[in-house]
Protein backbone atom coordinates (compact mmCIF):
# COMPACT_ATOMS: atom_id res chain seq x y z
CA UNK A 1 0.00 0.00 0.00
CA UNK A 2 1.76 3.18 -1.22
CA UNK A 3 0.88 6.61 0.11
CA UNK A 4 2.31 8.47 -2.88
CA UNK A 5 0.29 11.56 -3.71
CA UNK A 6 -1.16 11.57 -7.23
CA UNK A 7 -1.66 15.25 -8.08
CA UNK A 8 -3.64 14.64 -11.25
CA UNK A 9 -6.29 12.68 -9.34
CA UNK A 10 -7.14 15.35 -6.80
CA UNK A 11 -10.79 16.35 -6.82
CA UNK A 12 -11.91 19.36 -4.79
CA UNK A 13 -15.63 19.68 -4.15
CA UNK A 14 -16.48 23.13 -2.84
CA UNK A 15 -20.18 22.32 -2.55
CA UNK A 16 -19.63 19.66 0.10
CA UNK A 17 -16.48 21.25 1.51
CA UNK A 18 -14.58 18.00 1.11
CA UNK A 19 -11.35 16.90 -0.49
CA UNK A 20 -10.94 13.53 -2.21
CA UNK A 21 -7.41 12.15 -2.57
CA UNK A 22 -6.75 9.19 -4.86
CA UNK A 23 -4.09 6.79 -3.56
CA UNK A 24 -2.31 4.07 -5.52
CA UNK A 25 -2.97 0.57 -4.29
CA UNK A 26 -6.18 1.36 -2.45
CA UNK A 27 -9.50 3.13 -2.58
CA UNK A 28 -10.05 6.87 -2.32
CA UNK A 29 -9.51 8.54 1.04
CA UNK A 30 -12.09 11.12 2.03
CA UNK A 31 -10.80 13.90 4.26
CA UNK A 32 -13.36 16.39 5.55
CA UNK A 33 -12.20 19.93 6.03
CA UNK A 34 -13.41 23.46 5.48
CA UNK A 35 -13.35 24.74 1.89
CA UNK A 36 -11.22 27.73 2.96
CA UNK A 37 -8.52 25.53 4.43
CA UNK A 38 -8.62 23.35 1.32
CA UNK A 39 -8.02 26.47 -0.74
CA UNK A 40 -4.92 27.29 1.33
CA UNK A 41 -3.51 23.82 0.92
CA UNK A 42 -4.35 23.89 -2.78
CA UNK A 43 -2.30 27.05 -3.24
CA UNK A 44 0.64 25.51 -1.44
CA UNK A 45 0.29 22.37 -3.50
CA UNK A 46 0.49 24.48 -6.66
CA UNK A 47 3.83 25.84 -5.42
CA UNK A 48 5.22 22.47 -4.38
CA UNK A 49 4.05 20.56 -7.44
CA UNK A 50 5.13 23.16 -9.98
CA UNK A 51 1.74 23.93 -11.47
CA UNK A 52 3.24 27.09 -12.95
CA UNK A 53 6.08 26.00 -15.21
CA UNK A 54 9.27 27.91 -14.34
CA UNK A 55 12.42 27.99 -16.44
CA UNK A 56 15.77 29.35 -15.22
CA UNK A 57 18.90 29.83 -17.33
CA UNK A 58 22.41 30.06 -15.86
CA UNK A 59 23.92 32.45 -16.68
CA UNK A 60 20.80 34.49 -17.49
CA UNK A 61 20.30 36.87 -20.39
CA UNK A 62 19.14 39.97 -18.52
CA UNK A 63 19.10 42.29 -21.54
CA UNK A 64 16.00 44.46 -21.35
CA UNK A 65 14.04 46.86 -19.16
CA UNK A 66 13.09 45.75 -15.63
CA UNK A 67 10.87 47.63 -13.18
CA UNK A 68 9.30 47.37 -9.75
CA UNK A 69 5.66 46.32 -9.52
CA UNK A 70 5.00 48.07 -6.20
CA UNK A 71 6.38 50.57 -3.73
CA UNK A 72 9.33 48.70 -2.19
CA UNK A 73 10.53 49.00 1.39
CA UNK A 74 14.23 48.64 2.20
CA UNK A 75 15.73 48.48 5.70
CA UNK A 76 15.95 51.86 7.31
CA UNK A 77 13.24 52.25 6.19
CA UNK A 78 13.61 53.52 2.63
CA UNK A 79 10.68 53.65 0.22
CA UNK A 80 11.60 53.31 -3.43
CA UNK A 81 10.88 52.01 -6.90
CA UNK A 82 13.48 50.78 -9.40
CA UNK A 83 13.84 51.00 -13.18
CA UNK A 84 16.86 49.11 -14.54
CA UNK A 85 17.95 48.78 -18.17
CA UNK A 86 20.56 46.19 -19.12
CA UNK A 87 22.11 46.27 -22.59
CA UNK A 88 23.62 43.56 -24.76
CA UNK A 89 27.11 45.09 -24.43
CA UNK A 90 26.87 44.45 -20.62
CA UNK A 91 26.39 48.12 -19.69
CA UNK A 92 23.45 49.19 -17.55
CA UNK A 93 21.46 52.32 -16.76
CA UNK A 94 19.64 52.16 -13.40
CA UNK A 95 17.19 54.58 -11.81
CA UNK A 96 16.32 54.39 -8.12
CA UNK A 97 13.40 56.64 -7.16
CA UNK A 98 13.16 57.42 -3.44
CA UNK A 99 10.01 58.67 -1.72
CA UNK A 100 8.86 60.27 1.52
CA UNK A 101 5.91 57.89 2.03
CA UNK A 102 5.20 54.15 1.98
CA UNK A 103 2.85 54.43 -1.01
CA UNK A 104 5.49 56.14 -3.19
CA UNK A 105 3.34 59.16 -3.97
CA UNK A 106 5.73 61.90 -2.74
CA UNK A 107 9.09 61.84 -4.59
CA UNK A 108 12.15 62.83 -2.57
CA UNK A 109 15.17 62.21 -4.78
CA UNK A 110 16.42 60.00 -7.61
CA UNK A 111 19.73 58.27 -8.21
CA UNK A 112 20.96 57.58 -11.74
CA UNK A 113 23.56 54.81 -11.82
CA UNK A 114 25.61 53.81 -14.86
CA UNK A 115 28.08 50.98 -15.14
CA UNK A 116 28.61 47.48 -16.47
CA UNK A 117 27.65 44.03 -15.19
CA UNK A 118 28.56 40.57 -16.39
CA UNK A 119 26.85 37.38 -15.19
CA UNK A 120 29.41 34.66 -14.51
CA UNK A 121 28.67 31.21 -13.14
CA UNK A 122 26.23 29.39 -10.89
CA UNK A 123 26.38 30.62 -7.32
CA UNK A 124 28.17 28.50 -4.74
CA UNK A 125 26.18 30.23 -2.00
CA UNK A 126 22.58 30.30 -3.24
CA UNK A 127 21.41 27.34 -5.27
CA UNK A 128 19.69 28.43 -8.49
CA UNK A 129 21.36 31.86 -8.51
CA UNK A 130 24.09 33.31 -10.71
CA UNK A 131 27.14 35.16 -9.43
CA UNK A 132 28.01 38.35 -11.29
CA UNK A 133 30.62 41.07 -11.27
CA UNK A 134 29.86 44.73 -11.80
CA UNK A 135 31.62 48.06 -12.15
CA UNK A 136 30.22 51.53 -11.57
CA UNK A 137 31.08 54.40 -13.87
CA UNK A 138 28.83 57.21 -12.62
CA UNK A 139 26.28 58.02 -9.91
CA UNK A 140 24.10 61.15 -10.17
CA UNK A 141 21.67 62.66 -7.65
CA UNK A 142 18.64 64.83 -8.36
CA UNK A 143 16.36 66.14 -5.59
CA UNK A 144 12.67 66.75 -6.30
CA UNK A 145 12.10 69.20 -3.48
CA UNK A 146 13.69 70.35 -0.25
CA UNK A 147 15.85 67.42 0.87
CA UNK A 148 16.98 68.40 4.35
CA UNK A 149 17.87 64.84 5.34
CA UNK A 150 19.83 64.21 2.14
CA UNK A 151 21.64 67.52 2.62
CA UNK A 152 22.64 66.63 6.17
CA UNK A 153 23.87 63.16 5.25
CA UNK A 154 25.95 64.38 2.32
CA UNK A 155 27.52 67.20 4.31
CA UNK A 156 29.04 64.66 6.69
CA UNK A 157 30.14 62.31 3.90
CA UNK A 158 31.82 64.66 1.46
CA UNK A 159 32.68 68.27 0.82
CA UNK A 160 29.23 69.51 -0.11
CA UNK A 161 29.28 73.25 -0.79
CA UNK A 162 25.98 75.04 -0.72
CA UNK A 163 22.42 73.79 -0.47
CA UNK A 164 21.04 71.10 -2.78
CA UNK A 165 18.69 72.73 -5.25
CA UNK A 166 15.64 70.88 -6.59
CA UNK A 167 15.84 69.89 -10.24
CA UNK A 168 19.63 70.09 -10.47
CA UNK A 169 21.89 67.06 -10.87
CA UNK A 170 24.90 66.43 -8.65
CA UNK A 171 27.68 63.93 -9.25
CA UNK A 172 28.14 61.68 -6.24
CA UNK A 173 30.73 59.50 -7.92
CA UNK A 174 32.50 59.28 -11.26
CA UNK A 175 35.20 56.76 -12.09
CA UNK A 176 37.16 59.46 -13.93
CA UNK A 177 37.86 61.46 -10.77
CA UNK A 178 36.66 59.36 -7.85
CA UNK A 179 38.95 58.62 -4.94
CA UNK A 180 38.23 57.55 -1.35
CA UNK A 181 38.09 61.19 -0.30
CA UNK A 182 35.74 62.25 -3.09
CA UNK A 183 33.16 59.49 -2.93
CA UNK A 184 29.87 60.98 -1.72
CA UNK A 185 27.80 57.78 -2.01
CA UNK A 186 28.51 56.51 1.55
CA UNK A 187 26.44 59.39 2.87
CA UNK A 188 23.34 57.74 1.41
CA UNK A 189 24.47 54.20 2.31
CA UNK A 190 24.42 53.62 -1.42
CA UNK A 191 25.48 50.27 -2.83
CA UNK A 192 24.87 48.18 -5.94
CA UNK A 193 26.03 44.94 -4.34
CA UNK A 194 22.63 43.57 -5.38
CA UNK A 195 24.14 43.01 -8.85
CA UNK A 196 26.47 40.31 -7.48
CA UNK A 197 23.63 37.78 -7.33
CA UNK A 198 20.78 37.33 -9.80
CA UNK A 199 18.17 34.86 -10.94
CA UNK A 200 15.90 35.21 -13.97
CA UNK A 201 12.64 33.25 -13.95
CA UNK A 202 10.31 32.78 -16.87
CA UNK A 203 6.95 31.59 -15.63
CA UNK A 204 4.17 30.13 -17.74
CA UNK A 205 0.85 30.36 -15.93
CA UNK A 206 -1.27 27.25 -15.53
CA UNK A 207 -4.52 27.62 -17.44
CA UNK A 208 -3.19 30.55 -19.47
CA UNK A 209 -0.24 29.27 -21.53
CA UNK A 210 -0.22 32.43 -23.63
CA UNK A 211 0.66 34.59 -20.63
CA UNK A 212 4.35 34.53 -19.88
CA UNK A 213 5.82 36.38 -16.90
CA UNK A 214 9.47 37.27 -16.46
CA UNK A 215 10.94 38.16 -13.08
CA UNK A 216 14.48 39.28 -12.33
CA UNK A 217 15.62 38.60 -8.77
CA UNK A 218 18.62 40.65 -7.63
CA UNK A 219 20.62 40.21 -4.44
CA UNK A 220 19.27 41.19 -1.03
CA UNK A 221 20.15 44.40 0.79
CA UNK A 222 21.70 43.97 4.25
CA UNK A 223 19.27 44.74 7.07
CA UNK A 224 21.96 46.85 8.78
CA UNK A 225 22.58 49.93 6.66
CA UNK A 226 26.20 50.22 7.79
CA UNK A 227 26.90 46.78 6.29
CA UNK A 228 25.39 47.38 2.84
CA UNK A 229 28.55 48.32 1.00
CA UNK A 230 30.43 45.20 2.14
CA UNK A 231 27.55 42.73 2.00
CA UNK A 232 27.70 39.82 -0.43
CA UNK A 233 24.08 38.81 -1.17
CA UNK A 234 22.78 35.49 0.13
CA UNK A 235 19.12 36.07 -0.69
CA UNK A 236 16.94 38.18 -2.99
CA UNK A 237 14.94 41.40 -3.04
CA UNK A 238 11.42 41.74 -4.37
CA UNK A 239 11.74 40.73 -8.05
CA UNK A 240 11.69 43.23 -10.90
CA UNK A 241 9.20 42.65 -13.70
CA UNK A 242 9.90 42.75 -17.41
CA UNK A 243 8.50 46.02 -18.73
CA UNK A 244 7.99 44.30 -22.08
CA UNK A 245 6.14 41.13 -21.10
CA UNK A 246 4.41 42.23 -17.87
CA UNK A 247 3.67 45.89 -18.62
CA UNK A 248 0.28 45.08 -20.15
CA UNK A 249 -0.93 43.44 -16.93
CA UNK A 250 0.66 45.82 -14.41
CA UNK A 251 -0.41 49.47 -14.19
CA UNK A 252 2.30 50.30 -11.63
CA UNK A 253 4.93 48.77 -13.92
CA UNK A 254 3.78 51.04 -16.76
CA UNK A 255 4.05 54.15 -14.59
CA UNK A 256 7.57 53.29 -13.42
CA UNK A 257 8.74 52.23 -16.90
CA UNK A 258 7.78 55.63 -18.37
CA UNK A 259 9.57 57.66 -15.65
CA UNK A 260 13.00 59.28 -16.00
CA UNK A 261 15.51 61.19 -13.91
CA UNK A 262 13.58 64.47 -14.04
CA UNK A 263 10.10 62.91 -13.98
CA UNK A 264 9.84 60.37 -11.15
CA UNK A 265 6.91 57.93 -11.03
CA UNK A 266 4.04 58.91 -8.76
CA UNK A 267 2.06 55.79 -7.88
CA UNK A 268 -1.73 55.89 -7.46
CA UNK A 269 -2.83 57.01 -4.00
CA UNK A 270 -4.07 54.17 -1.80
CA UNK A 271 -6.30 54.19 1.21
CA UNK A 272 -4.74 53.11 4.48
CA UNK A 273 -5.49 49.48 5.16
CA UNK A 274 -6.12 48.44 8.76
CA UNK A 275 -3.84 45.61 9.83
CA UNK A 276 -6.03 42.58 10.57
CA UNK A 277 -4.22 39.28 10.97
CA UNK A 278 -7.27 37.05 11.53
CA UNK A 279 -7.56 34.17 9.08
CA UNK A 280 -5.30 31.92 7.03
CA UNK A 281 -2.33 33.12 4.96
CA UNK A 282 0.04 31.27 2.61
CA UNK A 283 3.20 32.06 0.67
CA UNK A 284 2.86 33.47 -2.83
CA UNK A 285 6.19 31.98 -3.96
CA UNK A 286 9.00 29.68 -2.92
CA UNK A 287 10.79 31.99 -0.51
CA UNK A 288 14.55 32.37 -0.12
CA UNK A 289 16.08 33.56 3.13
CA UNK A 290 19.71 34.40 3.75
CA UNK A 291 21.62 31.30 4.81
CA UNK A 292 20.45 29.05 1.95
CA UNK A 293 16.93 28.55 3.28
CA UNK A 294 14.11 27.75 0.84
CA UNK A 295 10.65 27.52 2.34
CA UNK A 296 6.91 28.10 2.18
CA UNK A 297 4.77 29.39 5.03
CA UNK A 298 1.17 28.72 6.09
CA UNK A 299 0.05 30.91 9.01
CA UNK A 300 -3.24 31.03 10.91
CA UNK A 301 -4.22 33.81 13.32
CA UNK A 302 -7.14 33.96 15.79
CA UNK A 303 -7.63 37.54 16.89
CA UNK A 304 -10.24 36.76 19.56
CA UNK A 305 -7.91 34.51 21.53
CA UNK A 306 -4.64 36.11 20.43
CA UNK A 307 -3.27 32.75 19.30
CA UNK A 308 -1.45 31.73 16.14
CA UNK A 309 -0.13 28.67 14.34
CA UNK A 310 2.41 28.36 11.55
CA UNK A 311 3.60 25.60 9.28
CA UNK A 312 7.05 26.14 7.75
CA UNK A 313 8.04 23.66 5.07
CA UNK A 314 11.74 23.73 4.19
CA UNK A 315 13.27 22.53 0.92
CA UNK A 316 16.68 21.87 -0.59
CA UNK A 317 15.95 23.62 -3.90
CA UNK A 318 14.91 27.14 -5.01
CA UNK A 319 11.55 26.07 -6.46
CA UNK A 320 10.43 24.16 -3.34
CA UNK A 321 10.09 20.72 -4.92
CA UNK A 322 12.30 18.63 -2.59
CA UNK A 323 11.27 18.84 1.09
CA UNK A 324 13.83 18.41 3.87
CA UNK A 325 11.78 19.04 7.01
CA UNK A 326 8.73 20.91 8.26
CA UNK A 327 8.10 22.78 11.48
CA UNK A 328 4.69 23.39 13.03
CA UNK A 329 4.81 26.10 15.68
CA UNK A 330 2.10 27.73 17.77
CA UNK A 331 1.72 30.19 20.59
CA UNK A 332 0.21 33.59 21.32
CA UNK A 333 0.69 37.18 20.21
CA UNK A 334 0.00 40.70 21.45
CA UNK A 335 -0.89 43.61 19.20
CA UNK A 336 1.10 46.76 19.90
CA UNK A 337 1.03 50.36 18.72
CA UNK A 338 1.41 51.61 15.15
CA UNK A 339 5.07 51.79 14.23
CA UNK A 340 6.69 55.20 14.66
CA UNK A 341 9.49 54.08 12.32
CA UNK A 342 7.76 52.40 9.37
CA UNK A 343 4.66 54.18 8.03
CA UNK A 344 1.60 51.97 7.68
CA UNK A 345 2.95 49.20 9.92
CA UNK A 346 1.84 47.89 13.32
CA UNK A 347 4.07 46.35 15.96
CA UNK A 348 3.36 42.89 17.40
CA UNK A 349 5.02 40.60 19.93
CA UNK A 350 4.92 36.87 19.18
CA UNK A 351 5.73 34.00 21.52
CA UNK A 352 6.29 30.40 20.43
CA UNK A 353 5.25 27.89 23.12
CA UNK A 354 4.73 24.64 21.19
CA UNK A 355 6.57 23.06 18.28
CA UNK A 356 6.49 19.89 16.20
CA UNK A 357 9.09 18.73 13.68
CA UNK A 358 8.74 16.34 10.74
CA UNK A 359 11.89 15.14 8.92
CA UNK A 360 11.11 14.78 5.24
CA UNK A 361 14.34 13.30 3.91
CA UNK A 362 16.90 10.74 5.04
CA UNK A 363 19.60 13.31 5.79
CA UNK A 364 17.43 15.29 8.20
CA UNK A 365 16.22 12.13 9.89
CA UNK A 366 19.82 11.03 10.44
CA UNK A 367 20.82 14.43 11.80
CA UNK A 368 17.99 14.48 14.33
CA UNK A 369 18.90 11.00 15.53
CA UNK A 370 22.47 12.13 16.24
CA UNK A 371 21.25 14.22 19.16
CA UNK A 372 20.80 12.08 22.23
CA UNK A 373 19.04 12.73 25.51
CA UNK A 374 16.48 15.50 25.70
CA UNK A 375 17.80 18.00 23.15
CA UNK A 376 15.32 17.39 20.34
CA UNK A 377 12.46 15.04 21.10
CA UNK A 378 13.10 11.46 22.16
CA UNK A 379 16.72 10.63 21.35
CA UNK A 380 17.21 8.19 18.45
CA UNK A 381 13.48 7.88 17.78
CA UNK A 382 13.13 9.96 14.62
CA UNK A 383 11.56 8.32 11.57
CA UNK A 384 11.16 9.59 8.03
CA UNK A 385 7.93 11.61 7.53
CA UNK A 386 6.76 11.01 11.11
CA UNK A 387 5.98 14.13 13.13
CA UNK A 388 7.27 14.46 16.67
CA UNK A 389 6.36 17.02 19.34
CA UNK A 390 9.52 18.66 20.73
CA UNK A 391 7.81 20.98 23.23
CA UNK A 392 8.80 18.76 26.16
CA UNK A 393 12.49 19.13 25.25
CA UNK A 394 12.16 22.93 25.00
CA UNK A 395 12.53 22.89 21.23
CA UNK A 396 15.16 21.29 19.05
CA UNK A 397 18.88 21.91 19.55
CA UNK A 398 19.64 20.30 16.17
CA UNK A 399 17.73 23.11 14.45
CA UNK A 400 18.89 25.85 16.80
CA UNK A 401 15.42 26.48 18.27
CA UNK A 402 14.74 26.81 22.00
CA UNK A 403 11.32 27.27 23.61
CA UNK A 404 9.69 29.44 24.72
CA UNK A 405 10.82 31.93 22.11
CA UNK A 406 9.72 35.56 21.72
CA UNK A 407 10.09 37.78 18.66
CA UNK A 408 9.27 41.44 18.06
CA UNK A 409 7.42 41.70 14.77
CA UNK A 410 6.16 44.24 12.26
CA UNK A 411 3.08 43.79 10.05
CA UNK A 412 1.37 45.73 7.29
CA UNK A 413 -1.19 44.97 4.60
CA UNK A 414 -1.40 45.54 0.87
CA UNK A 415 -3.01 44.40 -2.35
CA UNK A 416 -1.63 42.89 -5.54
CA UNK A 417 -2.54 43.83 -9.11
CA UNK A 418 -5.32 41.21 -9.13
CA UNK A 419 -6.97 42.60 -6.00
CA UNK A 420 -5.80 39.88 -3.61
CA UNK A 421 -5.13 40.93 0.00
CA UNK A 422 -1.49 40.64 1.02
CA UNK A 423 0.08 40.42 4.47
CA UNK A 424 3.66 41.63 5.00
CA UNK A 425 5.76 40.88 8.06
CA UNK A 426 9.27 41.83 9.09
CA UNK A 427 12.32 40.90 7.05
CA UNK A 428 14.63 38.42 8.79
CA UNK A 429 17.99 39.83 9.96
CA UNK A 430 20.68 39.20 7.37
CA UNK A 431 23.10 37.84 9.99
CA UNK A 432 20.71 35.01 10.83
CA UNK A 433 19.85 36.27 14.30
CA UNK A 434 16.37 36.56 15.72
CA UNK A 435 14.51 39.84 16.43
CA UNK A 436 14.19 38.89 20.10
CA UNK A 437 14.68 42.41 21.43
CA UNK A 438 12.52 45.48 20.73
CA UNK A 439 15.42 47.38 19.15
CA UNK A 440 15.98 44.54 16.64
CA UNK A 441 12.47 44.83 15.20
CA UNK A 442 12.53 44.86 11.39
CA UNK A 443 12.15 48.04 9.33
CA UNK A 444 11.42 46.25 6.03
CA UNK A 445 9.49 43.21 4.85
CA UNK A 446 9.93 39.70 3.52
CA UNK A 447 7.83 38.33 0.62
CA UNK A 448 4.10 38.76 1.27
CA UNK A 449 1.56 36.12 2.21
CA UNK A 450 -1.84 36.03 0.53
CA UNK A 451 -5.15 35.52 2.30
CA UNK A 452 -6.91 32.24 1.61
CA UNK A 453 -9.86 32.44 3.98
CA UNK A 454 -12.49 34.98 4.99
CA UNK A 455 -11.54 34.59 8.65
CA UNK A 456 -13.45 31.48 9.67
CA UNK A 457 -13.23 30.62 13.35
CA UNK A 458 -12.96 26.93 12.61
CA UNK A 459 -9.54 25.41 13.26
CA UNK A 460 -7.64 24.28 10.16
CA UNK A 461 -7.33 20.59 9.42
CA UNK A 462 -4.34 19.05 11.18
CA UNK A 463 -2.74 16.15 9.34
CA UNK A 464 -2.40 12.87 11.17
CA UNK A 465 0.88 11.02 11.22
CA UNK A 466 -0.02 8.95 8.20
CA UNK A 467 -1.00 12.02 6.19
CA UNK A 468 2.60 13.21 6.25
CA UNK A 469 3.41 10.68 3.53
CA UNK A 470 1.46 12.77 1.04
CA UNK A 471 4.24 15.39 1.20
CA UNK A 472 7.08 13.06 0.30
CA UNK A 473 8.99 13.57 -2.94
CA UNK A 474 12.04 12.03 -4.48
CA UNK A 475 14.29 14.41 -2.52
CA UNK A 476 17.81 15.20 -3.70
CA UNK A 477 21.34 14.13 -3.10
CA UNK A 478 21.88 13.31 0.58
CA UNK A 479 25.30 14.95 0.70
CA UNK A 480 23.83 18.24 -0.55
CA UNK A 481 21.04 17.97 2.00
CA UNK A 482 23.50 17.40 4.83
CA UNK A 483 25.46 20.47 3.75
CA UNK A 484 22.30 22.58 3.77
CA UNK A 485 21.38 21.29 7.22
CA UNK A 486 24.68 22.36 8.72
CA UNK A 487 23.87 25.90 7.61
CA UNK A 488 20.47 25.76 9.31
CA UNK A 489 21.89 25.55 12.82
CA UNK A 490 21.01 28.76 14.72
CA UNK A 491 19.64 30.32 11.51
CA UNK A 492 16.04 29.14 11.79
CA UNK A 493 13.63 31.78 13.03
CA UNK A 494 9.86 32.00 12.97
CA UNK A 495 7.39 34.16 11.08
Amino acid sequence: FSLQHICSNILLSSRNSTCVLAVRGGGPVLVEKSSAVSQCESRLRDLHDGRDHVTVHIPPNITGHWVSNSCEVRPGPEFLTRSYRFYSNHTFHALQFYFQDHHCTKPSYTLLIRGSVRPLQASWVVRGGTESEYRLSRVLLLCHGLAVDVQRRLETACDLRGALRPGETYELWDERWASPGRDCTPGLDFSMQELQLMRLERRYHHGDPGREAEELFLGDVHTERAQRRLHRPSGYQTPLQSAKTDGRHCRVCQIIASADLHHPPVLPAQRSRPVRLHGNWVSTQCEVRPGVLFLTRYLTFHEESGTWKGQYEHFSDPVCRHPTFSITASGHYIRGAPSSTVMGAVQFTFTVTHMKVTPMDVATTSLLNVFSGHECGAGGSWKLAVQQDVTSTAGCAALGIRLPHTEYELFSMGQDSDGNTLLYNGQRPTNGSSPDQPHTRATSYQPPLTRCTAGQKREPHVSKEGDQHFRLSNGCDIITALFNLTVLIVLITFM
